[in-house]
């Protein structure tokens, strides 16, 4: 990487289930965009994530690859980040094991994506842990050595990911006291601004839940889908409160500070309707990524190119993963030396 960089590392991964949607941006890809500038800083596309759910191997490709180009579009410069696949780094997966043997099974317990599902299998009368691989139960654990692996001080996440990092930091913490000072403890960066992104339907964005607003999808589709955001039924000619909207909450997120004052203004008073709103949020987006939208079709006609991008990230994420594993292997009492 050139340029001169705090010491401070950044990391953050996303996983590859999809088209990346307006909370995938807001939550970790802008701020982890703008800490690269001045941080040493990993990104990665966190396939083997991907796999607790993606089940089509053609699909799952296509993901990866729509992914990497997503984050490249948004003005990743792989001269300046180590950017990375998962699945590159098998010391990842070594140490995630080294981990689960002094992790508490209790940890994983509460994981929320885990209690989720076992409450949802428990209110239709199934087994707590019908359908629940151990790819599920399991993934906040990789996700720790996702973040262990590279020594990160810091991992930009949405509100939703920081248990996650705290998981991370939970373990780190119970290996530093049978081993040693082995680790840092990360810590989550959550912006207070940006700390649950609504979707359609006002519960968190998310593609699980089929409510996301994809972030370089084309005008057309995008002008439809944001046309989809759930309201109440005030008319408009009625006041309403900015603050309960959840056009508004994502309008803010994008647009400059003058025209968030008059909207705001409008909406109190009375006089503007939700359906002009949505216009006017669905054009903000269609023309502040014209240009990443543009870079993104450039970008995923060569798709041998990103693969060779991501091989040269992975050089050197596992030059610095694999000194991270030595000095684990060294402190549980295994030879440190780990062929190359």
């Amino acid at each position: 990487m050139k340029g001169t960089q705090s010491k401070t590392i950044v990391l953050t991964g996303i996983k590859p289930t999809g088209q990346i949607h307006v909370g995938n941006y807001l939550g970790t890809i802008r701020p982890a965009l703008e800490l690269a500038s001045t941080h040493h800083a990993y990104f990665f596309i966190a396939d083997y994530h991907g796999l607790t759910t993606v089940r089509d191997p053609e699909k799952l490709s296509r993901f990866i690859d729509e992914t990497v180009a997503t984050w490249l579009a948004l003005g990743l410069d792989p001269e300046h980040v180590v950017f990375y696949r998962q699945s590159a780094v098998p010391e990842i997966f070594e140490l995630m094991w080294i981990l689960a043997c002094t992790a508490a099974k209790g940890l994983l317990n509460r994981a929320h994506a885990y209690k989720a599902q076992v409450a949802a299998n428990l209110g239709a009368g199934r087994d707590a842990d019908a359908d629940i691989n151990i790819g599920l139960f399991n993934y906040p654990l990789l996700m720790a050595a996702d973040i262990l692996a590279f020594q990160a001080d810091m991992v930009p996440v949405g509100r939703d990911q920081q248990q996650h990092v705290e998981i991370a930091r939970d373990v780190a913490a119970a290996f530093n006291r049978l081993f040693g000072p082995v680790f840092k403890l990360p810590q989550a960066l959550i912006r207070e601004t940006v700390q649950t992104i609504t979707g359609l339907d006002g519960r968190k964005m998310s593609k699980t839940y089929g409510n996301e607003i994809p972030l370089l999808a084309d005008s057309d589709t995008l002008k439809r889908i944001v046309l989809r955001i759930v309201t109440d039924s005030r008319r408009p000619e009625d006041p309403k409160d900015p603050e309960q909207c959840n056009v508004f909450a994502l309008y803010r997120h994008f647009a400059d500070e003058g025209d968030i004052d008059r909207l705001r203004e409008r909406y109190l008073a009375g006089g503007v309707a939700y359906q002009t709103v949505k216009k006017m949020l669905a054009d903000l987006l269609i023309d502040r990524f014209a240009v990443a939208r543009r870079r993104y079709k450039n970008l995923i006609a060569d798709r041998t190119k990103l693969r060779q991008i991501l091989d040269e990230g992975a050089s050197a994420a596992r030059d610095t993963a694999q000194k991270t594993l030595a000095g684990v292997r060294q402190a549980v009492g295994i030879d440190p030396m780990y062929d190359q």
